[in-house]
């Protein structure tokens, strides 16, 4: 009950009438009289705390009659009797009766008239000199001196950094009532809370119970109603003087004066070069959130992500993190919410989340880069060295700057023969391979541009890859002059052509025109370009010589090309 039993004699009967109907309420004592009956029906396990004189409580109960006739119960109006204890709120057997209580005990209090209503009783409800049993069930208890209690049951063994006034924070929580009635779960929602700390954007409890949470850390933070919702509640589930349980694992952390954070995890030794605004890179990366949940990996695509940086290609933050990077480097680069996804987030990152990425560099290059030549060996005699239309034979080691090998002709016993400057190899390896002599040793890097270009070779070579060749030449045959496939070494027969025609009939055919050449090529008159074909070089020049077409050579059209005399060519 509200009121002492002088109390009722001051009051009008309409008001003890409604006040009796509407919150009569038992209660439980460690010093009790010999006529208040107490039994302990239900006590729970753990009873952290107990009720005491000046504690305000919240409760259940069904006042009934000692024949079982009931004349209150606050389960009918569906709110719980809200009440200070030994302040003359109450009759003086409950006042008794509920000290000592535990949350969610249940006791049933048997109270004798003169701890009741006693001779006068209440007009209508309760007759002079009852004897009242109450079913009492505690539901809540706070002091107004209490504080936020928090009690931490896990702490990850890093805690780099704890949650400070103006933070914005992300967690989890279930919210429950002193007795464990679950009010509320941002789990039933898949979503965590976000919001920030410290600037009344939360009641002012959990303002203070998250202050100095780590990341990963998961705390209970018992707040008492007057730092919670008060008198009133929330108006829809939590009810007036409430005390509020909440369970909570903080996933995220960050404030918005963050800005990215580098953890250089390995660095290599050798560092010729690192990465600027403006350069394309290769990269392997995790990706995850604060807590460690995996978000977005290029490893599970078995393929690297490859992206221009400093110019707005990827996030702000990684924009950033990714410069002065070396090649085979590895880091973590910390990202807070406003230098990635912002409040809205994408796909499976939420919004406002702090994003962690490991990330390992394979290669970059920049747009402008040509190739880079190292010389490694160069044999005493190197006067000889390769030009445009030379035939040569080499050796090599293909790799990514990272180190993979991409081919060996050492692996396959066999070396690697072409002609320079006719389009046989990829640009970068024709400028590699100019000006080298035989025995030298280089190692030629090319990047994509001058390499396979952002397509690459299916299955071979990534796209945009840069390309590490180490190069040893071992054979060099000379070309011919530029636009030249056969040239005569010594001086042009004044009869070449009736020389050509054997049977004197006139015409040249194909068989005698290749007869012809192959026989000067072999006693060392004339000369075919190296490392083509020679019949089909033979077979072009035939065709050129053919002008009408008919398969056959004529006198009148036989000519030949105007140049040096030892240089002609047919």
């Amino acid at each position: 009950m509200a009121l002492g039993a002088r109390g009722w004699r001051r009051r009008s009967l309409l008001l003890l009438l409604l006040w009796v109907t509407g919150q009569a309420a038992p209660v439980l004592g460690l010093a009790v009289s010999s006529e208040l009956q107490i039994q302990r029906s239900f006590v729970p396990d753990e009873c952290p705390r107990t009720v005491h004189s000046g504690d305000f409580v919240r409760y259940h109960y069904v006042g009934t009659f000692l024949d079982g006739q009931k004349f209150d119960s606050s389960y009918d109006r569906d709110s719980t009797f809200n009440v200070f204890v030994g302040k003359g709120q109450l009759i003086a057997g409950m006042d008794q009766a509920l000290v000592g209580m535990c949350v969610n005990e249940r006791r049933f209090v048997t109270i004798p008239p003169n701890l009741a209503y006693g001779s006068e009783g209440v007009s209508g409800v309760i007759p002079p000199n009852s004897v009242l049993h109450f079913d009492v069930l505690l539901v809540d208890i706070w002091n107004s001196e209490d504080q936020v209690q928090i009690q931490t049951y896990f702490k990850p063994p890093s805690c780099p950094r704890t949650i400070q006034v103006s933070d914005f924070v992300r967690y989890h929580y279930n919210g429950t009532f002193l007795d464990g009635t679950l009010f509320d779960s941002s789990h039933n929602r898949m979503k965590t809370y976000d919001t920030y700390v410290g600037i009344g954007w939360l009641i002012p409890g959990m303002d203070k119970g998250l202050l100095g949470m780590c990341v990963g850390e998961k705390r209970i933070i018992t707040v008492p109603p007057f730092l919670a919702y008060g008198e009133e509640g929330d108006g829809k589930d939590i009810p007036g003087q409430a005390s509020l349980v909440f369970d909570v694992a903080l996933l995220d952390l960050h404030n918005p004066k963050d800005t990215i954070s580098i953890e250089n995890k390995v660095v290599p030794e050798n560092c010729e070069r690192r990465s600027q605004s403006g350069d394309f890179l290769r990269y392997h990366y995790n990706g995850t959130l604060l807590d460690g949940t995996l978000f977005d990996s290029s490893y599970s695509r078995n393929h690297t992500f490859d992206t221009y940086i400093g110019q707005g290609y990827v996030i702000p933050g990684m924009d950033e993190g990714l410069l002065g990077v070396c090649i085979g480097e590895r880091r973590r680069i910390v990202v807070p919410p406003h230098l990635g996804y912002g409040e809205e987030g994408r796909g499976s990152i939420p919004g406002s989340a702090v994003l962690v990425f490991d990330i390992h560099v394979i290669d970059f290059h920049n747009p402008s880069d040509s190739i880079s030549i190292t010389s490694h060996y160069k044999p005493p005699d190197c006067s000889v060295l390769s030009k445009k239309g030379d035939y040569l034979k080499y050796h090599y080691n293909a790799s990514l700057l990272d180190g993979t090998l991409l081919d060996s002709t050492w692996n396959l016993g066999k070396t690697y023969n072409i002609v320079l400057g006719s389009g046989q190899v990829v640009l970068g390896m024709d400028m590699g391979l100019r000006e080298m002599c035989v025995g030298e040793k280089r190692t030629v890097i090319i990047p994509p541009h001058l390499g396979y270009g952002e397509a690459g070779v299916d299955g071979e070579v990534p796209g945009s890859a840069v390309l590490v060749f180490d190069i040893e030449l071992l054979e060099l045959v000379s070309g011919l002059p530029e636009g030249y496939m056969f040239i005569w070494n010594g001086e042009v027969s004044p009869n070449l052509f009736e020389e050509i025609d054997r049977d004197g009939n006139g015409e040249v055919l194909l068989e005698e025109f290749s007869e012809y050449i192959h026989a000067q090529v072999a006693t060392g008159k004339g000369k075919l370009a190296p490392g083509f074909n020679a019949e089909m070089i033979v077979k072009n020049m035939f065709t050129n010589q053919d002008r009408n077409g008919d398969g056959k050579v004529t006198a009148e059209e036989f000519k030949l090309k105007d140049q040096e005399a030892k240089h002609d060519e047919l």
